[in-house]
């Protein structure tokens, strides 16, 4: 199956979340240390999460 432009996007925020996951367990969070605590951090930690709801939608279209 070919993936579009809106497969890769989501890869990418996915992979930027999963990243800055891994960076909190190890007590760097590097969203709030790039856009501090205000509205653009919720801003990507909203496009994580949307971009996880397409991936589960993406894994379960046939």
């Amino acid at each position: 199956m070919e993936k579009n432009v809106l497969d890769w996007i989501a890869m990418v925020i996915l992979i930027i979340g999963g990243l800055n996951w891994a960076f909190t367990a190890l007590g760097y969070n590097l969203v709030e240390t790039l856009l501090g605590t205000g509205v653009a951090a919720s801003i990507v930690y909203y496009l994580v999460g949307l971009s996880a709801l397409y991936a589960i939608y993406f894994l379960v279209k046939k």
